[in-house]
């Protein structure tokens, strides 16, 4: 399975790729460079990628899910509620496409502010490895 790093500053998550067509057009451009927006508790970059909603694309994400929002040609990264969550739950602004996960603490994504560099670069198997992830 195919390994990425999400880094800016300090903060680093590492995730594995899923198998769906938008993340494999994620993994085709990488590395990326991209600046930080925020939007509640959710990060999200733009990305040159472009794709369509796929078969089971929502709007509610579990902690650790990576997103595509389609319409904005973003990486969305939600850790907590947004500004239309329900309760506690992690609601986006739109449909999106779920293509990797990560098993480190994306709460620590709270601490970026909006204009930050974020990296998001593929991982050898021998970095993915050392990784432990």
């Amino acid at each position: 399975m195919d390994k990425i790093r999400i880094q800016c500053g300090d903060i680093q998550l590492v995730a594995t790729l899923r198998d769906t067509p938008t993340a494999q057009a994620i993994l085709a451009v990488l590395p990326v460079r991209a600046v930080v927006q925020t939007w509640g508790d959710e990060v999200y970059f733009s990305v040159p990628v472009s794709a369509t909603l796929e078969s089971d694309a929502r709007d509610i994400v579990e902690p650790g899910e990576l997103a595509f929002w389609v319409e904005g040609c973003c990486i969305a990264i939600g850790f907590g509620p947004t500004p239309i969550s329900r309760g506690r739950e992690i609601r986006l602004a739109a449909k999106t496409n779920i293509w990797a996960d990560t098993h480190d603490d994306v709460t620590q994504l709270h601490a970026l502010e909006p204009g930050e560099l974020i990296v998001v670069e593929r991982l050898g198997a021998d970095q993915a490895a050392s990784t432990g992830r």
